[in-house]
């Protein structure tokens, strides 16, 4: 395969703001000058350490270690070649890419050939919406309220019956039967032949937080489709059902721009459509699958939740199936640092039919009146109880206790005790007592020896990670460590013998030194180059390379900042001036004055006084 010439390469790195690609998957904030921090992709956590550097075009996670360009980054999200990464963002901003020895462009290949066919089907099942046949589509989605408008922004089509509608549309454009087979676009038989998954149904297209079209959703018609009443795109290399959700695409730059940042899960397509046509813009659903620990995942990047101001609302259907989906969905919920909901519709409607029902006013009005998700699990927990007994109310505390003992908030687990022991007309302390011992057991069972990993099981001990934190302390260390820092993020701009001096000087912090032999050997004339310098760093010391190109460095304003990496260079080329001069003082008493080598001496300590006073002077 013809290989990218490096010059395009370059080129599309250097128009690309990584800011922009990370910020599609992760709510970045700002995090001091020139650097943003939002929730790290690659691992879970709850307090951010995932820092962007936009003007180097470098990310790094100061917990998990993962760190890259933006092509580093894509590869990784979207588990793409690197030619494929090079190519997604040239055509994302228009870039012809030009391939080495003249070849032309290569045919493009697995995930990339996944979205394009996905993308093709969506085209395929939005024009088909207007066709004679669709008349049950229209009448469909018109009974629930949707017009065209609203099909249109949800990028709603129709399938046509028969069994190879799409599969010869998308043949004509020249995707293989294999492709679309591993797309979930068709089927196959016992006979190996193919035919459209999709027939006869009202199709949304199922895209991922960037917009690409992963999968469909589909919901039959007819009364003689024997399939299921919904049905969607199986499992594939770009569809996961269990970390998608309906909506975000839409719904994610209202989301990170909420005051509190709010989302509303809701449990269909047609209630996503009549949230956000009521004004819920920020609403979202599972794609066939109930809410998960990976759905949370997703979501807490988004919403970037690293304090308790966010708020995350479950509606629910009011009958026993829709309480029972409320209470799976506490268990994930648990993991959010953001406040978490429950709003259940009068009279049991869902979203959809609260609107038609009652406009649009109802369905906010919804949102508005939730109620925290612990107070409606522990009303459901109690209300299995004859709280009449003194036998129920025990069964009830007991119940109910080991919820209120998973409150992690200090301030509010002692005001849900007291809502708990109101519910159960019993005395406080004896509801404090029972939290209290549950909350002691499970933080023995937490404790015990084999809850933890044995140390001595045989595996090997992982690499040691040199970073920040394992630097010596010093003054030495403090400088060297700015110093890389800030010619790292600000080099570009530092004065070109002064860079070249300092980088030129031996660092007395072994892993500092092993980064400025990279810094030092990396042709510091191409766009790039930082990033680049962090590559050549030798391990272990890489990933202390990537945490000094996107730590915060101490300035107030980029202005400040250069003119602190100058003089932090110049107190490393001082401080190199210095030790000469402090040995060559050592020399002199030494040698004969009158001697060759004692007038040799006092003119090297001469230029020093010189160079020196310079130094300071330029300063």
């Amino acid at each position: 395969m013809p290989r990218i010439r490096q010059a395009d390469v370059d080129e599309v790195k250097a128009r690309t703001n990584i800011a922009d690609i990370v910020g599609e998957r992760v709510a970045l904030k700002s995090a001091g000058v020139g650097s943003m921090k939002g929730l790290c992709p690659f691992h879970d956590e709850k307090s951010p350490s995932f820092h962007v550097r936009p003007q180097v075009g470098f990310y790094h996670c100061f917990g998990c270690g993962e760190s890259g360009d933006v092509y580093t980054f894509l590869r990784e999200m979207d588990h793409v070649s690197f030619t494929e990464a090079v190519e997604k963002l040239a055509g994302r901003i228009g870039y012809t890419l030009h391939y080495e020895d003249g070849g032309p462009a290569p045919e493009t290949s697995g995930r990339a050939r996944l979205f394009a066919a996905n993308a093709a089907a969506g085209e395929y099942f939005r024009s088909q919406l207007v066709s004679p046949e669709a008349e049950a589509a229209r009448r469909f989605l018109g009974e629930r309220g949707f017009d065209a408008g609203a099909a249109a922004h949800f990028g709603v089509g129709y399938a046509p019956k028969g069994w190879d509608h799409l599969l010869n549309a998308l043949r004509a454009k020249g995707f293989t039967r294999e492709e679309l087979t591993t797309a979930g676009l068709v089927s196959t038989n016992q006979r190996g032949g193919v035919y459209d998954r999709f027939r006869g149904r009202v199709m949304w297209p199922i895209r991922d937080v960037t917009g690409q079209t992963v999968g469909f959703g589909a919901r039959k018609l007819y009364d003689d489709d024997q399939g299921p009443k919904y049905l969607n795109t199986p499992e594939t290399p770009i569809y996961k059902k269990s970390q998608v959700l309906y909506g975000l695409d839409l719904a994610k730059r209202d989301i990170s721009r909420g005051d509190p940042r709010r989302v509303v899960v809701v449990e269909g397509y047609t209630d996503v459509m009549a949230c956000h046509l009521a004004g819920v813009t920020t609403a979202i659903a599972t794609c066939g699958t109930a809410f998960g620990s990976e759905h949370v995942t997703v979501l807490r990047r988004v919403m970037g939740d690293s304090s308790a101001s966010g708020e995350v609302v479950f509606t629910f259907d009011g009958d026993a199936a829709g309480q029972k989906a409320a209470i799976r969905a506490f268990t994930d919920a648990k993991s959010f640092n953001a406040q978490t909901f429950v709003a259940v519709a009068p009279d049991g409607l869902d979203p959809c039919d609260l609107r038609l029902q009652r406009g649009d006013g109802a369905v906010r009005t919804l949102v508005d009146h939730k109620v925290p998700m612990f107070e409606f699990v522990i009303d459901r927990a109690v209300s299995r109880f004859d709280l009449g007994t003194v036998e129920g109310r025990v069964g009830a505390l007991r119940s109910a206790a080991p919820i209120v003992a998973e409150i992690r908030d200090r301030l509010l687990r002692p005001g849900y005790e007291r809502v708990l022991a109101r519910r159960l007309g019993m005395d406080p302390t004896e509801v404090h007592g029972e939290v209290e011992r549950v909350a002691r057991q499970g933080a023995a069972e937490q404790r015990r020896p084999e809850a933890r990993a044995d140390a001595s099981d045989g595996q090997s001990a992982p690499a040691i990670r040199v970073s920040l934190a394992t630097l010596p302390r010093g003054t030495d260390t403090a400088i060297e460590r700015d110093a890389l820092t800030g010619i790292l993020q600000y080099g570009h701009r530092v004065e070109p013998d002064l860079l070249h001096r300092a980088l030129s000087l031996p660092f007395r912090t072994p892993a500092l030194e092993a980064v400025r032999v990279a810094v030092e050997a990396v042709d510091r004339s191409k766009i790039g180059w930082s990033v680049a310098a962090v590559e050549m760093v030798r391990e272990p010391y890489r990933s202390l390379a990537a945490e000094l190109i996107t730590r915060d460095f101490p300035a107030v304003s980029e202005e400040r900042a250069v003119v602190s990496v100058n003089d932090l260079c110049r107190r490393i080329v001082l401080r190199a001036i210095d030790a000469e001069k402090n040995e060559l003082l050592g020399a002199v008493q030494r040698v004969a004055p009158a001697s060759e080598e004692g007038r040799a001496v006092r003119m090297r300590l001469r230029d020093l006084d010189i160079d020196r006073r310079q130094l300071l002077d330029e300063a």
